[in-house]
């Protein structure tokens, strides 16, 4: 069902999604028409599940990154999650974890200050954990 080639299909469109069918096909060594059709089956398949862009969060004016685990008060994560919807602006990923903590929180902000913001009302429903990121490597 799954063969090198679509492992190099699915690695070249995860490098640029845009990237035309006749050009991907000479990266793998296919046709074009060839190349859509492996697609359009990674696709059907549900391998592919949809194209999406990379954002520059720094150039939209988010230039603080945090990485939060969070950990909930009680065993009812309703008021957490709420408060979550509430601040969908800054959320970039909210993963529901095992481990140590319930929830891993990636955020971004414009400032510090509306970090401290953000921490004082999300500590009403959770406890955290704050990493801040430095550089992505």
């Amino acid at each position: 069902m799954f063969d090198s080639t679509d492992i190099r299909i699915l690695e070249e469109l995860s490098k640029n999604s845009r990237i035309t069918m006749k050009e991907l096909g000479e990266k793998v060594h296919l046709t074009g028409q060839a190349t859509s059709a492996r697609v359009a089956k990674l696709e059907d398949n549900g391998i592919i599940e949809g194209y999406t862009i990379r954002i520059n969060q720094e150039k939209m004016g988010y230039v603080v990154h945090a990485i939060i685990n969070i950990y909930t008060k009680n065993t009812y994560h309703q008021p957490y999650l709420s408060f979550i919807k509430t601040h969908e602006q800054y959320v970039i990923h909210n993963y529901k974890i095992s481990g140590d903590s319930c929830y891993l929180l990636e955020c971004k902000f414009p400032s510090n200050d509306i970090l401290d913001e953000f921490l004082e009302r999300l500590n009403e429903h959770a406890n955290y954990k704050l990493s801040i990121v430095i550089k992505t490597v």
